[in-house]
């Protein structure tokens, strides 16, 4: 049997964090967003970020008139950028329909909105009796109910346990409170390791905390060795220090965003015959650094490998010619870290 919801809301109206997108209007559009900006980024991350995307893009309306360059330069250093597409499209369908739908099952309709986006969304704007299933939430349920099966095959277990909370009166008068008390509890006190169950208020309930097993909850089935891929990459630069990048194409990863031309990413390494087709301008002498710019991605490692020149007296391939510091402020991350290996080489100069 779960612990009283009232514990944790008392716990929560003395405790809570003070987060920017805890406003008292709860607009959906900027709890949406906040949602979708949390998943795979830190809440310390995440914060100003929010701040900066609501001033150029206000609301869902604004947002879904946005060419996608603009949307995709706002989000640039955020990761995981299929978001930031999916961001873009939901916006689209939400004007097209005249708003959000105020349920769970309506708000799974719309594109890059999954179950947890959904039930977020439902419980915190529009007061729905639903509890989100997020990594605090797991590993508070099951830490309270003891549960030791490995995840990911426990999940829809312990999303049937965190559903039964919303049978209590207290949770259900406060839906949205009482799923941010979940997070903000599995945030700062049913953390990872070293849990703090002394100050909890769901101590005296936990069947974790009772068999002294809390701290190893929940169990995750071994991860498999992700592969490592590797890339080539471009670094050409003008007579005026810019450099040159490229669109990639509009779906897969890193869709629609800015880039150093390179090649292709795969496991089998390049050899010196197949890099050359790749380059911008295939004919120049291109120096290879040394080194490489490494980057994790959730189901593969990437290296990746730099090569410079310098653009000569002919025309200029096409492209987007920006400064270093304007291509830093518009790549993604994965990118950025190929402009720190060719400064810490000094081929690059950004100040």
């Amino acid at each position: 049997m779960l612990p009283a919801a009232s514990l944790l809301l008392d716990w929560y109206d003395r405790h809570r964090r003070t987060l920017p997108w805890r406003e008292a209007t709860r607009d959906p559009y900027r709890i949406w967003l906040s949602e979708v900006m949390l998943q795979q980024t830190t809440v310390a991350a995440v914060g100003p970020r929010w701040l900066r995307f609501l001033a150029r893009f206000p609301d869902v309306g604004t947002l879904a008139a946005s060419p996608w360059a603009d949307v995709a330069e706002e989000w640039a250093g955020l990761g995981y950028y299929a978001r930031a597409r999916n961001l873009h499209a939901c916006a689209q369908a939400v004007v097209a329909r005249g708003g959000f739908p105020t349920t769970e099952a309506g708000l799974r309709e719309l594109p890059g909105i999954g179950a947890y986006t959904a039930a977020a969304v439902a419980a915190i704007a529009f007061g729905r009796e639903v509890v989100p299933l997020d990594g605090n939430v797991e590993r508070v349920t099951a830490r309270l109910a003891a549960i030791e099966d490995p995840l990911p095959g426990a999940r829809p277990r312990l999303n049937r346990l965190a559903q039964h909370w919303m049978e209590q009166p207290a949770a259900r008068a406060r839906p949205g409170d009482f799923v941010q008390a979940l997070f903000d509890l599995g945030a700062t006190i049913c953390v990872p390791r070293n849990p703090a169950c002394a100050i909890c208020p769901w101590l005296q309930g936990c069947e974790g905390q009772r068999s002294g097993i809390a701290p190893t909850l929940p169990r995750k089935a071994a991860k498999k060795a992700r592969p490592l891929k590797r890339g080539v990459h471009f670094l050409l630069l003008d007579g005026a220090g810019r450099l040159l990048l490229r669109r990639r194409p509009p779906t897969g990863l890193l869709g629609g965003m800015l880039e150093l031309p390179g090649t292709p990413w795969r496991e089998t390494p390049w050899t010196e015959a197949e890099i050359p087709p790749f380059a911008p301008l295939p004919g120049l002498t291109w120096r290879a650094l040394d080194g490489e710019a490494k980057h994790g991605f959730t189901h593969f490692e990437l290296h990746m490998a730099l090569r410079v020149a310098t653009l000569p007296n002919s025309d200029a391939p096409d492209g987007e010619w920006l400064t270093p510091q304007a291509a830093r402020a518009a790549l993604p991350g994965t990118m950025q870290k190929l402009l720190d290996l060719a400064a810490s080489a000094g081929a690059l100069r950004e100040g």
